[in-house]
């Protein structure tokens, strides 16, 4: 898992708010580049920016201070606030951000966000805040009917593959993430899962590792020093060396499924309903793939080269166990699925009942 750390933009300074209210807006740095330059300095290789000006007005506002971290530090970057349009999406990675974050305009048009995910792929993530349950929009003024996972299943539906997922009761309490809410998203869509909101310290660090998310966002524990950054990376790069630690004793123990062939039959079950989706073979490489990514890799015995379950079509599978046959020559990975497992377009490459 990988630590986030937060700058919130309002009139070019650094602040934070107490849950999504713009009056609570407290300054929380002098300078957001020199902000940025000590998250950099504290080892860590991703930050999170929001210009909450551009959030209220609908395009960029903030972009020249963004720019300005783009320009004076190594960070990867994402950014969200504003972003309606692909001139704005453009705009914004042309210029060196990493990954734009679509929110209001996910929830308002999503063949917005669908033609945006075809031009830029995995450089576009989407903001999902909720209250009570319910999607929130425009700066976390405006409240929708949509069910937070709903939301989360049809981003996943047009291909995103990043989710940032915010309990706005959380965002800027320092109360703990909702945890709750965090497993049941992340185990709901193949999509990478990044929180939001509530981290405090370093045992909430833990805990969202131990859901098995993408990254973690953290703002005010930073700034109110509760939460030592340097030690929250560090300790997400000793969970993650706790994690390579087990797979490279997998990969030690590899040749006991290979013993009779060199190629292992994979039989793919989608995890929620049991249903059997397709039946594919491994190779020793593939296996460590799919190990290493979370994502089903297999080999073609057609084409004698690797390949990775949706890797053109965006019907990628998240997988979340792999359990080996008595004799320890099939394997049977249960997966989350995102749309259909057959090139035909049926979910189920078994379809042609015989008797």
């Amino acid at each position: 898992m990988i630590i986030l750390p937060a700058i919130d933009l309002k009139d070019g300074q650094c602040v934070r708010l107490f849950q999504g209210d713009y009056a609570t807006a407290e300054q929380v740095a002098d300078d957001p580049v020199e902000t940025a330059k000590g998250f950099e300095d504290a080892d860590a290789r991703w930050i999170h920016i929001v210009d909450l000006d551009g959030a209220k007005a609908r395009r960029p506002v903030n972009d020249a201070t963004i720019f300005s971290i783009r320009k004076n530090t190594t960070l990867n970057m994402e950014v969200g606030g504003g972003i309606r349009d692909m001139e704005s999406v453009e705009y914004y990675l042309s210029r060196g951000v990493n990954r734009v974050i679509l929110g209001s305009a996910a929830l308002q048009d999503p063949a917005f966000v669908r033609e945006a995910v075809r031009q830029y792929g995995k450089r576009i993530a989407v903001g999902i805040d909720a209250r009570d349950g319910k999607v929130a929009a425009e700066g976390w003024t405006a409240q929708s009917e949509m069910d937070y996972l709903d939301m989360a299943r049809q981003m996943e539906q047009i291909g995103v593959r990043y989710l940032i997922f915010t309990d706005i009761a959380k965002d800027g309490t320092m109360a703990g993430p909702n945890l709750v809410m965090l497993d049941k998203i992340n185990r709901a869509v193949s999509c990478s899962i990044i929180a939001s909101g509530g981290v405090s310290n370093l045992k909430d660090i833990v805990d969202l590792n131990n859901l098995g998310l993408y990254g973690a966002i953290a703002g005010k524990a930073i700034y109110t020093k509760a939460l030592d950054l340097r030690a929250a990376v560090t300790a997400c790069q000793h969970l993650s060396g706790n994690t390579l630690k087990v797979r490279e004793e997998i990969e030690d123990h590899l040749e006991r499924y290979f013993m009779k062939s060199d190629l292992i039959p994979a039989i793919v079950q989608e995890a929620s309903t049991g249903e059997v989706l397709m039946l594919a073979y491994m190779n020793r490489e593939s296996m460590v793939k799919t190990l290493e990514t979370g994502y089903t890799w297999f080999y073609s015995r057609s084409r004698q080269t690797l390949w990775n379950k949706g890797a053109t079509s965006g019907h990628v599978q998240k997988v979340l166990n792999i359990i080996a046959d008595c004799d320890d020559d099939t394997l049977l990975i249960k997966v989350v699925q995102t749309g259909p497992a057959c090139h035909t377009g049926s979910h189920s490459c078994f379809f042609k009942e015989i008797v």
